[in-house]
């Protein structure tokens, strides 16, 4: 009997990569979903008795999708895909009655667990049991989800070292001007006060910055979090921005590189600027970026007054190879970013 599947994610990438590792003997009916509201809609109407789920989605993430399907007893078994591995991550979806949680990208070993542990994997006797539906899928698009993966990753690790629960938010990822740079910040919002850090990166075709924008409201309790002494001190401030931009850029880019199968080096990082605002620190670095691929991530930590910014700013000089990279993932060469 045809299984219903859904796939229920943002990204195009994120749906074409899911389908694609599929079994292409399973007697399935697919359909796509692109926020949580379509997804519900989806399994109400029949279309999702097997749902591939991502948490981070606009409109109505994965979270609240789980919560109103245990809510309606709505018949679905649902499977967790997503970017965020943190162990809080898994045992908060597990509580909301998703039946398992595989890790971004899929790969086609941990699907086959799956569906061989619920038993929901019937064979079809032809060659291909369902067609997918065409997935057009930009390079912006490729990107992000990129950005999403390895976002979750550096949570993960940070997530791990202060034994708390980093919520993840969706990437922002815009080829912009220098002059766009600060309209496109997060860390703009109030003109709050803030501390930065910066640590240069190269590798084949691709180099870049990276910035953690620190805000200064949040030095305390991170100084408390990494039992730093004295966290009032300057050193101190300096301590908690060189660690935390340790973990989370050497964390992402490590993400990065291993989805496009490049290596990156980085440079010792370097103090860019304290107590000041985002638009004073882009107007006396300007010189420094021109047009750039910009991946903006905002960190904050749930129950703890902090939150921080990490910007990739990627040389336009890099464009050309990134966007060959992505392209390989997508099976879209020739596009540019």
């Amino acid at each position: 009997m045809t299984t219903q599947v859904l796939i229920c994610d943002d990204s195009a990438m994120a749906r074409k990569q899911m389908a694609r590792v599929l079994p292409a003997d399973w007697d399935i009916s697919l359909t796509f979903a692109t926020n949580g509201v379509e997804g519900l809609e989806a399994i109400k109407a029949g279309k999702g008795e097997v749902v591939f789920l991502d948490l981070t989605m606009p409109v109505m993430d994965g979270y609240q999708v789980l919560k109103t399907v245990q809510e309606l007893d709505l018949p679905a078994l649902i499977v967790v895909v997503s970017g965020d591995i943190q162990h809080q991550a898994y045992q908060k979806v597990k509580a909301l009655g998703a039946v398992d949680f595989v890790q971004k990208p899929v790969s086609t070993d941990a699907l086959q667990h799956i569906l061989q542990e619920y038993g929901i994997y019937h064979r079809c006797d032809v060659a291909s049991a369902f067609d997918a539906p065409e997935i057009k899928v930009n390079l912006r698009d490729a990107c992000q989800e990129v950005a999403n993966v390895a976002m979750g990753r550096a949570a993960d690790l940070l997530a791990k070292l202060l034994d708390v629960y980093v919520p993840l938010p969706i990437p922002a990822v815009n080829v912009l001007e220098v002059s766009e740079l600060t309209m496109a910040l997060k860390a703009t919002e109030n003109s709050r006060q803030i501390s930065a850090l910066c640590q240069g990166f190269i590798g084949p075709g691709i180099a870049g910055e990276a910035l953690l924008l620190f805000h200064d409201s949040s030095f305390d309790d991170m100084a408390k979090l990494m039992n730093i002494s004295h966290p009032d001190s300057s050193q101190a401030e300096i301590e908690v921005m060189v660690d935390t931009g340790n973990v989370l850029i050497g964390a992402f880019l490590n993400g990065i590189s291993d989805q496009l199968n490049i290596s990156f080096s980085q440079n010792h990082p370097v103090i860019l600027g304290r107590h000041c605002t985002a638009n004073e620190l882009i107007h006396d670095n300007a010189e420094k970026w021109q047009r750039t691929l910009a991946m903006e991530i905002n960190y904050q930590i749930k129950d703890h007054n902090i939150q921080c910014d990490l910007l990739l700013l990627f040389t336009e000089d890099s464009l050309p190879a990134l966007s060959s990279k992505l392209g390989y993932l997508t099976h879209t060469e020739g596009e540019s970013l």
